[in-house]
């Protein structure tokens, strides 16, 4: 675990950002959030990239940050969402890291995404339904890539942080 980075993977709302910052400090490790490190490469909010380029170019840049990112080291990554989505990330983040699902369920990710207007893939009419539809196509995807698998049915980030932090030292001592 020294000198691997952790990656965050999971659902929009999943609290990626939330556990990563925590987590980082916990294991004095740099945080970075991809969807940062995209933004601040474009020059625009993820928002603007889906509505000005398309969600193709989105992933792209998407796939560009993490190559960037997997040659770092002891970094603590949030990803974005749908990162899981191509199998050439999925492959970058494994060989340089632990991949750690942060998984949510769907009524939990509806509640804390609900009033955020920050990502593009759940302005729709029906949120709840994108999101039960999102997760039926990612969660077998984030189950297969990731080296641990951490549920929360909405409880405190300091359990999350813990449990993780537990779960990698004991993955380092065996």
């Amino acid at each position: 675990m020294d000198k691997e980075n952790i990656y965050l993977v999971g659902m929009p709302g999943a609290g990626k950002t939330t556990v990563g910052r925590q987590l980082a400090r916990r294991l004095s490790r740099q945080f970075v959030d991809a969807d940062h490190e995209i933004e601040a490469r474009a020059g625009i909010k993820i928002s603007e990239i889906f509505k000005q380029q398309g969600e193709a170019v989105f992933r792209e840049l998407e796939a560009e940050a993490i190559k960037s990112l997997a040659v770092q080291k002891n970094l603590i990554v949030a990803t974005g969402g749908g990162a899981v989505l191509r199998p050439d990330n999925c492959a970058v983040m494994k060989q340089s890291g632990v991949i750690v699902y942060l998984r949510v369920a769907p009524r939990v990710l509806f509640e804390r995404t609900k009033h955020d207007t920050n990502r593009p893939l759940l302005q729709v009419a029906n949120p709840m339904m994108k999101i039960e539809e999102l997760f039926t196509q990612r969660d077998p995807i984030y189950q297969d890539v990731s080296d641990l698998v951490v549920t929360s049915g909405g409880g405190s980030v300091f359990y999350m942080v813990t449990h993780i932090e537990r779960e990698l030292r004991k993955r380092c001592a065996a």
